[in-house]
């Protein structure tokens, strides 16, 4: 028996509910920061957020099909999807701490991000003249030494873990 065919669990649903929430989780504190915080997201930190904005509603779809005991391979192969996204999380977060550590170089279009839209009630020609789009090898924020592309290869490592293990643990 495959391991992606082995009866399903309680594990499962719970390896699936704490993906769906740390994803969901770790996606919500970068847009917190770009919309509460005012820091504007590099291209870099813009493609760091599609692995996670596949990977919630997938894990959704996990949880209600290990609840309601869907085929065996469908939670597990939705899990293994939510780990290689991670692992896709890793990679980008360890190449864009990379750039910002100067060990390689990063993107050439990478400082032409869109401008905000709230211009504070100029317009937007006055806007472009006074926004500055963030620049891949500058970290906005370090917090521990880790910049925010650092912190999502840390997550992204941790959740790849979380999710390799429920698509190939046990089962019931």
């Amino acid at each position: 028996m495959s391991s992606l065919t082995k009866p399903t669990s309680s594990v499962q649903t719970v390896t699936a509910l704490l993906l769906l929430f740390g994803m969901a989780a770790t996606v919500g504190i970068a847009l917190g920061f770009e919309h509460i915080g005012g820091y504007i997201p590099c291209k870099l930190c813009l493609e760091q957020r599609w692995p996670y904005y596949a990977g919630v509603p997938l894990m959704a779809v996990a949880v209600l099909s290990s609840h309601f005991h869907w085929p065996a391979w469908m939670t597990r192969g939705l899990l293994l999807i939510g780990a290689l996204l991670m692992l896709y999380s890793l990679y980008l977060g360890v190449f864009h701490s990379g750039v910002e550590w100067g060990w390689w170089a990063g993107p050439t279009d990478c400082g032409v991000v869109a401008a905000p839209t709230d211009t504070g009630g100029a317009g937007v020609l006055d806007a472009i003249d006074t926004v500055v789009p963030p620049a891949c090898d500058k970290a906005a924020l370090r917090v521990l030494g880790l910049s925010f592309a650092g912190w999502n290869a840390v997550a992204s490592l941790a959740l790849a873990i979380v999710a390799f293990r429920g698509a190939f643990g046990k089962g019931a």
